[in-house]
C-alpha cells in the first residue's frame, strides 16, 4: 500500500519540485495540493492522507495555526513541516504542537523523502542540519550557560514598535514590508521568548532588557 501525500504550500514552484521528487518514489503517491490555509482547513478532513507537507508560511492561516486543528480533526494524520525557518525554538513549538517532522525546504530529495516514511511509520524526523543545532545548545546548557535570546535587527525593530502599541499593519507601513512578514516576526519573537500573547512578550522583553528605551 502506497504512502497517501498532501502537500500544503502556497507556491507553484515548491509544489511541482515536490511532486517531482515524489513521482519517483514507489511506495508513496500524492493525494492533494492545497495553496493556502483556508482551502486546507476545509478540504483534508474531507479525504484526509496519510501524511502532509505542511509550509508554515501560507496566507489565511498559518501551518502553525492549522497543524493543531488538523490533528484534532484528522486523528491518524503526520505533518511534516516544510519551512526555511532554522530556530530551534521553532522545532521545538511544533513538536509540541503535535507535529511530527521538521524539514528545510533547502533539503534534499532524499531527505524529504526518508522524513515522509519515518513519521508514517510513527517515528519523528528532524532535519539533520537543525538537530545538529539542538544538540551543540543542549550542551551549551548542560554546561551552564544558558543560551541567550538572540535577536535580529528586523526582529529588533519589530519588537520595539510592538512595545509602542503599534499593530502588524502599522508595523508593515513604517518597515515598508507586507503585514505576513510582520506576523512572521511576531510568531518568532513569541517563540524565541516562550510567551502566548504580545502583553507577555512586552513584559519579558523588559525584563530582560530587549527593548531600547
Amino acid at each position: 500500500m502506497k504512502i497517501r501525500v498532501s502537500i500544503a504550500d502556497d507556491h507553484p514552484l515548491v509544489i511541482n519540485g515536490l511532486m517531482q521528487i515524489l513521482q519517483c518514489c514507489e511506495d508513496i503517491t500524492l493525494f492533494s495540493t492545497f495553496t493556502d490555509g483556508e482551502a486546507l482547513l476545509s478540504g483534508l478532513p474531507l479525504m484526509p492522507p496519510d501524511v502532509l507537507l505542511l509550509d508554515i508560511q501560507m496566507p489565511y492561516r498559518t501551518g502553525d495555526e492549522a497543524a493543531p486543528l488538523l490533528l484534532e480533526a484528522c486523528r491518524d494524520l503526520k505533518i511534516i513541516a516544510l519551512t526555511n525557518q532554522d530556530s530551534t525554538t521553532y522545532v521545538t513549538a511544533l513538536m509540541r504542537a503535535g507535529v511530527s517532522g521538521y524539514v528545510l525546504k533547502t533539503s534534499d530529495a532524499d531527505t524529504i523523502i526518508d522524513a515522509i516514511r519515518l513519521v508514517y511509520q510513527g517515528g519523528q524526523f528532524i532535519d539533520p542540519l537543525l538537530k545538529e543545532k539542538m544538540v551543540q545548545e543542549t550542551l551549551q546548557q548542560k554546561k551552564g550557560n544558558p543560551r541567550i535570546t538572540q535577536l535580529t535587527r528586523r526582529e529588533q525593530e519589530v519588537l520595539d514598535l510592538i512595545a509602542s502599541n503599534f499593530t502588524s499593519q502599522e508595523i508593515a507601513d513604517q518597515l515598508f514590508l507586507s503585514k505576513r512578514t510582520i506576523d512572521n516576526h511576531r510568531i518568532s519573537l513569541l517563540m524565541k521568548l516562550d510567551v502566548k500573547n504580545s502583553a507577555a512578550l512586552i513584559k519579558k522583553a523588559m525584563q530582560l532588557g530587549l527593548i531600547r528605551q
